[in-house]
């Protein structure tokens, strides 16, 4: 359920976003938001990032649907609030590029994806749906380095068995029985 409120969270606020950039910018217009720090500038994307592999669209469409199917078919297994955000946060910005794919000219899965966020210290414009997924990226080394599962657990490994076990053995015994002696 978290999953799917995040995918749509992520899909609406990046559609809606780029509405507003299609229907208020001119391509290439740049604009100063928060003065140089981040700006507006409006291009259509035909590649992956920074525009990489541009006459290859049709391929970045083909494997979003492919990423699509992994993380519908994987979603079941996910016990975990934060691999579900992660999960949620990949299938939303997936989805919100790959919609720019498959219904933006020129065509149907060759579209352009409209990008508009620019931050002058980085060499990329992008948008939300980017960010979501460099987000669910970040938040996936995170979890891995933590060791934390699907599950939302981190696996005992033997050293802390054996902590535990030599801590056990040091405690004091339990009187069970007052009147059987204590070994």
């Amino acid at each position: 359920m978290i999953l799917a409120v995040v995918a749509l969270c992520v899909y609406l606020v990046d559609q809606i976003a780029k509405v507003l950039v299609v229907s208020n910018l001119y391509e290439g217009q740049q604009v100063q938001v928060l003065g140089q720090l981040l700006q507006f500038h409006f291009v259509k994307n035909p590649g992956a990032a920074f525009s990489i592999g541009s006459g290859s669209t049709w391929i970045f469409s083909i494997v979003g649907v492919g990423v699509l199917g992994f993380v519908i078919w994987y979603a079941p297994r996910i016990r975990s609030t934060a691999w579900a955000v992660l999960f949620g946060l990949l299938l939303g910005g997936l989805l919100g590029n790959l919609t720019d794919r498959l219904f933006r000219e020129p065509g149907f899965g060759v579209g352009h994806v409209v990008d508009f966020l620019q931050i002058p210290l980085l060499p990329a414009i992008f948008n939300l749906a980017d960010v979501a997924i460099v987000s669910s990226m970040a938040l996936f080394l995170i979890l891995t380095l933590r060791g934390i599962g699907l599950d939302g657990r981190r696996p005992v490994d033997d050293d802390e068995v054996a902590d535990a076990d030599a801590v056990e053995a040091d405690a004091p015994a339990h009187v069970d029985d007052p009147g059987k002696p204590q070994a």
